[in-house]
């Protein structure tokens, strides 16, 4: 059955108490999923893509990071300092240099998949 929108919707009444019960043990908290939205509005946008991308290929300086993306080091700057807030870098010093890099492999992993879902 269609709605007015052209939307397939059920046309049955009744619940499925046992499919319910089996979602609700299983579900993630609503602090997690909110926890997950804020990360995904991370990945929302283009340049901190590109940051990660870079990164998941090699750690970089912030000099490294903006002569790939041609942009200023203030610019990316301002969004590693996003990315390090949401745990998706982390930094790592030596002498008077700073280096970023992703934070572990889950990070890789989202991206990777995100990226393999676009090229389908």
């Amino acid at each position: 059955m269609l709605d007015k929108n052209g939307t397939e919707v059920c046309s049955c009444e009744h619940v499925h108490e046992n499919v319910l019960e089996k979602v609700n043990a299983s579900m993630a908290t609503e602090d997690e999923l909110y926890e997950m939205s804020e990360l995904f509005k991370v990945f929302g946008d283009s340049t901190r893509t590109r940051i990660l991308s870079g990164l998941a290929v090699s750690e970089m300086c912030v000099c490294d990071i903006a002569d790939l993306l041609k942009m200023t080091k203030s610019a990316i700057s301002h969004q590693l300092r996003i990315l390090r807030q949401t745990k998706l870098v982390k930094v790592r010093k030596q002498g008077k240099e700073v280096y970023y890099s992703l934070a572990d492999n889950h990070i890789e992993l989202i991206f990777r998949m995100a990226l393999e879902h676009v090229r389908e």
